[in-house]
């Protein structure tokens, strides 16, 4: 028989949605959250997210948990026989696995509760267009800020019951980058007459990858990638618009912009050279997930001496240049993110991510035992 967070997770991974359109999601969410003991819960829903509280039985302190809600925008290839409902979006970043762990914590202090107050927070729109930063001012948070803030990621590289992280950085400074060109349209034969946007495309591609080469100190770490370019509509019309989409991705706030004002820089000279016009959006922006390294150090010490016990194995881990908009409620509250390994050979965002179901379980059983060890229990 399975587990009720897992088949939680199962129905979860059905109904992939969009940042901010997390209604089928929230709904079900809300259910499972009414038919928990509701004496020391009190739940409040934002937009799409949902917050709620657990009364500790002598508090002093609140803590705060913290899970995304989120699909992503690509077309289900699993084997598993609870695919994606939803054409073209599935959850291949593990939001059905985040917040089926914290409906499983939720679950054990609803109905045995520790010493302090535990907030936890669904948060809609991880992927985009960001929904933490908007949900640390929502009035529904003010009067229940958590004083320390944890949350988890997925790791598909590590075995099942692996804990890893670090102090300081863990994740990069991340933005998108939307970039569209327009020129003069035209007949192939006659390319004098016309100004073509896939050439100019073309020759800003190769530009951008010489900015971190030959820009950013060796010594930080800098990534542009391009992952999609458009432009034209038939192989014997000259391409009148272009467009590119890509990413930013930085260890530091300084080098993320540097970078933006030497792609600024770039697009101005593409602008002259092809006598055209360039739009740049940024989308959406994270920032660094920076881990407390008090509260991690402390974290990793306490996880050192429960091995004994449990098995969860503790990884140091360097930074990674994934993005997680985690990063803005660890500039407003001291806390930390963590990896859980899934054991699965495809990564995040892959089509075929297939996340090993132990670990929810397990990633329970680790966070519940740590909180209640905060709470001096």
């Amino acid at each position: 028989m399975i587990s009720p967070f897992v088949e939680l997770r199962r129905r979860l991974h059905q109904i992939p949605e969009p940042g901010f359109q997390e209604f089928k999601t929230q709904r079900l969410l809300l259910d499972e959250l009414a038919k928990l003991p509701q004496e020391r819960l009190a739940i409040r829903t934002w937009r799409t997210g949902i917050l709620v509280r657990i009364a500790g039985t002598q508090p002093s302190r609140r803590f705060g948990y913290r899970t995304d809600m989120d699909g992503l925008p690509i077309a289900e290839q699993t084997t598993l026989p609870f695919p994606s409902t939803h054409p073209g979006y599935m959850h291949a970043c593990g939001h059905d696995m985040h917040m089926a762990i914290a409906m499983g914590i939720v679950t054990e202090f609803a109905s045995t509760p520790m010493k302090d107050d535990l907030i936890v927070l669904f948060q809609p729109a991880e992927e985009g267009p960001g929904g933490a930063l908007p949900m640390l001012g929502a009035d529904e948070l003010q009067d229940w800020m958590p004083e320390q803030i944890v949350g988890l990621h997925i790791a598909p590289e590590y075995p099942v019951g692996t804990v890893a992280t670090k102090p300081g950085i863990l994740f990069a400074n991340t933005s998108e980058l939307f970039i569209d060109l327009t020129g003069k349209g035209g007949h192939a034969a006659y390319p004098h007459r016309a100004n073509d946007m896939v050439v100019a495309a073309a020759q800003l591609v190769g530009q951008l990858q010489t900015i971190v080469a030959r820009n950013v100190d060796p010594l930080d770490s800098a990534v542009i990638t391009v992952g999609k370019i458009e432009g034209g509509t038939k192989q014997n019309i000259i391409a009148e618009t272009a467009r590119l989409e890509g990413t930013i991705r930085t260890l530091s706030a300084q080098s993320m912009e540097l970078v933006k004002g030497r792609i600024e820089a770039i697009v101005r000279g593409i602008e002259q050279s092809f006598e055209c016009k360039a739009a740049i959006d940024y989308g959406s922006n994270y920032r660094q997930v920076y881990n407390d390294p008090a509260l991690t150090g402390e974290f990793m010490d306490w996880l050192r001496g429960e091995n004994e016990y449990t098995g969860v194995r503790l990884v140091e881990c360097t930074e990674a240049m994934t993005g997680e908009d985690f990063g803005y409620f660890l500039e407003r509250i001291p806390g930390f993110m963590f990896w859980f390994g899934v054991d699965t050979p495809y990564g995040l965002h892959h089509s075929r991510i297939e996340p090993n179901e132990d670990a929810i379980e397990a990633a329970i059983s680790t966070v519940t035992r740590y909180l209640r060890w905060k709470s001096g229990e």
